[in-house]
Order: structure tokens, then C-alpha cells, then sequence
């Protein structure tokens, strides 16, 4: 048999053998794909990539099933996850392995759509013939320099406001308390209200990452406490032995005054940089990314399914599921001001 996938039981999964692939992110995990699996209700897929009785690599996804169709995601929109796909022995070739991920996918899995963000993967992998493509961006910061010259790397005025932080008596703490995932999510629901939008997950998702990552040592919850002591900005970085990940961060916009952001940023990247992290990833574009000196990356997002109407049916729904979204958060912010309590005012 030639270079093909085969299935790997979970229960009997290395994570610690897997860590020592280069390309490993934080989302190929085991106790990543626990998280995903329990807020999506999916089923993990781990399969080595076999070529004759060598084992050349692995690939990461979770199955789920949405109107009788079985996706396999890798990840899938909405999960709050992103690169997961390939980890490959050095030398071998992603191109290939996508080859074979297909017919797995859709023959082995017995699949209906596949979608796969791999960090490492390229155009010159893939045919565009084959793959519908989506760009994620990002900004990555290389944690090889020192303190001094990260510092250094930064916009002059984004260094004035974590000066300032200093200067006005906010505080960052690394949090374990259960009170934390409140604390976030309630700045997180603010943030969106100043868009007149929701967020799309709810508190129940929070508390189920940290429920499934702390334990593994690999996650850094951050919490801004202005000079009286409120909590005015929060962050959560899961991270591996080489990479940190910006997941989520939400702050009290009337607090913003005393630059807590930048403060707590700048604490999650000293952090990253005395770990031995080589990169410190801000997970997603936007010009106050931009600001802490990072370099910019696209990675292809790609999708395939059986058939037309099974890539319209998708596309139909991920436009009704925004538009949904962004009509429940005008409904949110009118109902909001109507009684009084509209945070996005605070």
C-alpha cells in the first residue's frame, strides 16, 4: 500500500512524543482536541501517515455532523480554534500528505466536507482547482531578541502606554482563581456590545478551555488590576514548549485610560520570552496587533467538498449565521439602551 492515513485510538496517543515535531501547535493537543470535542460535540481524528511500515507524520481534525452531513474539520469555523492539519517527519511533504488526507477524508471517514488551516502549509501545496481558499492573518513576534530589544521593537507610542500602565498603579496578575472565566467573559460581552454585536460563543465555552488546559501546565491567564483594585482588562495564552497563542483578551473600555492592554500584552510576551518560547503568535490581523512589532503571515484556509451543492449549502450557512449574529446584537444593544444597561456606554 502506498502513503496513506491510519486512524490512531486517542486513549493510546504520546502527546508528549507528538510535542517534539517542530510544526506542533497548541490545537493538535490532546487536551485542546478534549475542549473542541466537548463545546462541538465532534469526534477527534488523530491518523498517522503510513508509508510503507514507516510512520512519516500525523494529522489532527475532529468530525462533526451539521443537517446529515459529517465535516471534517481541521479545524472547522466556530471551534475558536486555528492551525491544526499536519505534523510531518522533516523532508516530508505536505503536498503529498494533503493528497492522501483527501482520500481519507472522503473514502476512509466516509466524509461529505473537509476544511484545513495548517500553519505550514502553501499555495504551491495545493491545486486552487481543487481547494476553495480563505486567508488567515496573523502577526507573530520572534522571542529570539532579548526584553531590551522586543521592548525596542514596538511602536514609540505603544511603549508609552505600557510606561504608563506602570506610571498609573495597574497591577497584571497571573489568575487561578474560578472567578477569572466571569471576570473575562463580562468584558469580553462589553467589547462586542461597542460593536453592537455578541459574541458568538458563551461563557460555558471559557470555562470548559480552562477546565481542559490547566491541568496540562500550558496555559497563562492574565488579569489587569487598576490601582483600586478592579479588574479592568483580562487575557488567556495557551501555549506550547515553542509557541504562545493571543486567544482571547477583553477589557472595560472605560478603564482604557491607564493602557491595561498594552500592559497585560507586554506581560504575556515577557512571559513567552523567560520560557524559552521561540514565537509569540497574536492569533488574527488588526492594526493593534500590528503595534507590538510582529511580522505579518497569511495561511491559507482551504476547503473541499463531495459535491457543488454541499460547498453552497456551507457558504449559504456561514452567511446566515453571521447575519444572525449581527441582527441579535443590534436586537442586544436596542434592548440594552431601552432599559438603561447598555455597557457599551460605560
Amino acid at each position: 500500500m502506498g502513503l496513506h492515513f491510519e486512524p490512531v485510538d486517542l486513549a493510546d496517543l504520546d502527546d508528549q512524543q507528538l510535542a517534539k515535531y517542530a510544526d506542533r501547535t497548541i490545537y493538535q493537543t490532546v487536551p485542546w482536541l478534549t475542549f473542541v470535542a466537548r463545546t462541538q460535540n465532534a469526534e477527534p481524528v488523530v491518523a498517522a501517515l503510513r508509508q510503507a511500515n514507516e510512520t512519516i507524520g500525523y494529522f489532527t481534525g475532529l468530525i462533526v455532523t451539521r443537517f446529515g452531513f459529517r465535516i471534517l474539520g481541521s479545524p472547522f469555523p466556530g471551534w475558536s480554534s486555528t492551525y491544526m492539519g499536519f505534523n510531518l517527519h522533516p523532508g516530508a511533504s505536505r503536498s503529498v500528505a494533503l493528497s492522501a488526507l483527501r482520500e481519507f477524508a472522503f473514502d476512509g471517514l466516509n466524509c461529505h466536507h473537509l476544511e484545513l488551516m495548517d500553519r505550514y502549509l502553501t499555495p504551491a501545496d495545493y491545486s486552487e482547482d481543487e481547494f476553495e481558499t480563505w486567508w488567515f492573518e496573523s502577526y507573530e513576534i520572534d522571542l529570539e531578541p532579548t526584553e531590551e530589544e522586543l521592548f525596542k521593537s514596538m511602536r514609540h507610542q505603544t511603549r508609552g502606554c505600557i510606561r504608563k500602565a506602570k506610571r498609573s498603579g495597574v497591577v497584571i496578575e497571573e489568575a487561578k482563581d474560578p472567578e477569572f472565566v466571569d471576570d473575562y467573559y463580562a468584558q469580553l460581552k462589553h467589547v462586542f456590545a461597542t460593536k453592537e454585536r455578541v459574541p458568538h460563543f458563551g461563557v460555558p465555552r471559557v470555562r470548559e478551555l480552562v477546565n481542559c488546559l490547566s491541568p496540562s501546565g500550558r496555559l497563562l491567564l492574565l488579569r489587569a488590576r487598576n490601582e483600586d483594585g478592579v479588574c479592568v482588562s483580562t487575557g488567556i495564552f495557551p501555549f506550547t514548549d515553542r509557541v504562545m497563542y493571543a486567544w482571547g483578551q477583553a477589557s472595560w473600555r472605560q478603564h482604557s485610560s491607564v493602557r491595561p492592554n498594552e500592559a497585560l500584552f507586554w506581560h504575556g510576551i515577557s512571559y513567552a520570552k523567560r520560557r524559552g518560547l521561540r514565537v509569540f503568535d497574536m492569533v488574527g490581523g488588526g492594526d493593534y496587533k500590528k503595534k507590538y512589532g510582529g511580522a505579518h503571515i497569511k495561511v491559507p484556509w482551504i476547503r473541499r467538498s463531495r459535491n457543488r451543492r454541499i460547498a453552497f449549502l456551507r457558504a449559504k450557512a456561514e452567511a446566515i449565521l453571521l447575519s444572525r449574529q449581527k441582527a441579535l446584537g443590534k436586537l442586544v444593544h436596542m434592548a440594552q439602551r431601552f432599559s438603561g444597561t447598555d455597557s457599551s456606554e460605560e
